[in-house]
């Protein structure tokens, strides 16, 4: 089940060197041929905060405590989410030339992609942690519950990984799957406690957070990085379970279509 190209893949050597020489080039091709660097990377979270503390904190009067740095984190981890995803789907096709004429190993390509975003995801994390210890008068401090936060990630990255991989595999037998997932994640944005109190989020949504991973990794993100508490373990449960389900179901895709995908595409 799936077992196919990861066999492939640790049979091989220098793996992690080639993973990380291929997301140092993505993320500098990326960010570094841009006048203005890396502070594209810290842009977009930046500005979305800005946007929606205007719209929710000073129009809406929300009043969710260190509303910008509930924003801000909740942000950069559906920022990743999305990007992983959505800048994905069609990897097979555009980064062809590496598993066809190099004989890469496609898992390669899929994690190197994904360690390139969790680099900006670390310059990001790196600006909510000065924003909230520095300038939010509320702010909880640094405890060792904050430790939790890597396995938030790595639940936040297998998820991804999982996603990208179904999702790059549909679109070599539907293109469609492009414009269809940019609308779900759209749907999916508004159905994630981003800007909403997480009272109002539960209220209406009931246990909806066990349903949506991605919201329980934020409210999880949350409660080990503001609140000073250990996480939902129920709620993580579900949220790894998820993860790994996505995983193994792209693993199948992958060893299914993906050796199709070159002259498909």
């Amino acid at each position: 089940m799936g077992t196919g190209i990861v066999n492939d893949w640790t049979k091989r050597s220098n793996k992690l060197e080639r993973i990380w020489l291929l997301a140092k080039i993505e993320f500098k091709l990326r960010y570094y041929e841009n006048k203005l660097g890396l502070f594209w990377a810290l842009l977009k979270p930046i500005m979305d905060m800005c946007i929606y503390y205007v719209a929710f904190k000073v129009i809406l009067k929300s009043d969710v405590p260190s509303f910008a740095s509930y924003l801000f984190i909740g942000l950069i981890f559906w920022n990743f989410f999305v990007e992983s995803t959505s800048g994905s789907i069609q990897i097979l096709y555009i980064k062809k030339y590496l598993y066809e004429y190099s004989n890469m190993n496609k898992l390669e390509i899929y994690l190197s992609t994904l360690f390139a975003n969790s680099i900006g995801f670390f310059f990001n994390f790196i600006m909510f942690l000065l924003f909230y210890n520095l300038f939010e008068k509320q702010s909880s401090g640094v405890s060792f519950s904050n430790l939790w936060i890597i396995f938030l990630f790595i639940n936040l990255f297998v998820l991804s990984l999982g996603l990208c991989l179904i999702l790059s595999t549909i679109y070599i037998l539907a293109k469609d799957i492009t414009q269809i997932w940019v609308v779900f994640t759209s749907f999916l944005f508004f159905l994630s406690p981003i800007f909403y109190k997480l009272s109002t989020f539960k209220s209406a949504l009931p246990a909806f957070e066990f349903g949506n991973p991605i919201a329980g990794i934020i409210i999880n993100a949350r409660r080990v990085m503001m609140e000073g508490q250990q996480p939902d373990f129920r709620l993580l449960g579900f949220d790894f379970g998820y993860a790994l389900v996505f995983l193994s179901i792209g693993l199948i895709f992958l060893n299914k279509l993906g050796s199709k995908a070159a002259e498909k595409l």
